[in-house]
């Protein structure tokens, strides 16, 4: 069977009210109702958690959650973007797995979360029948300005920390990528936001240099499912 992408669930149109501590959301559905919704992302969501936007929620049928509607997508002028971070892991590794990415093909074994070091995990191994590894850090992007798309969208110790790691790896010999997943369509390059983590723009150019391989690719959005789109050109030096 084909691998056409992640699909979501029956989405429910409102507008945002407001975002509020990381992982609330308050929107207005078009019924009138308000209503409280999780918010699956923990970045600071520069660019895409302005209030009066269209936004898209899912809705639980699980009486043990607090919250039963979470945030699934936003609606900008030219492009809906995903809000829900738990979908690049997901979406990478099973267009992966169905050789829809060119970098990553002849992998037979594909495993998620995977520690690599006491303190450390990463999202992806990927087995060769001849057991040559290699190690994928996923790393969702949502902020786009003037078609460049921009990582991070605040400063991050644990993205320093995984780029580190994949530094390491590759210096031992094993294969070491950083995967950048942009949910969202109207980006048409990729750029480390050196003027929001100056930190993680250096390391970053530092660890391509010395071996970890970096994937910019951006998704083709839905209100029905979230599929892998084109490469993106990469500028990784200021």
């Amino acid at each position: 069977m084909t691998y056409e992408g992640h699909p979501l669930p029956p989405l429910i149109e409102g507008v945002l009210v407001k975002r509020y501590k990381r992982f609330l959301a308050d929107v207005m559905l078009n019924d009138g109702t308000l209503v409280t919704a999780h918010c699956p992302n923990s970045g600071s969501m520069r660019g895409c958690c302005e209030p009066g936007r269209p936004v898209y929620l899912s809705q639980s049928d699980n009486p043990k959650r607090k919250l039963k509607y979470t945030w699934e997508l936003m609606e900008m002028p030219h492009t809906l973007i995903g809000i829900n971070t738990l979908i690049p892991n997901k979406l990478v590794l099973a267009s992966i797995a169905h050789g829809l990415v060119p970098e990553l093909l002849g992998y037979s074994q594909f495993k998620p979360e995977i520690k690599t070091s006491d303190h450390t995990r990463l999202d992806i191994l990927l087995t060769r029948d001849n057991g040559e590894k290699c190690y994928v850090e996923v790393k969702n992007c949502t902020l786009v300005e003037e078609g460049v798309a921009r990582f991070p969208d605040a400063v991050t110790t644990r993205g320093q920390k995984h780029l580190d790691e994949l530094e390491w790896l590759a210096a031992k010999g094993h294969r070491a990528v950083l995967f950048f997943l942009i949910q969202r369509m109207d980006a048409i390059s990729f750029k480390p936001a050196a003027d929001i983590d100056p930190v993680y723009a250096d390391a970053l150019a530092r660890v391509a240099e010395n071996g970890v391989e970096v994937i910019a690719r951006s998704a083709v959005m839905t209100r029905e499912m979230i599929s892998m789109g084109k490469p993106l050109p990469m500028v990784l030096t200021s």
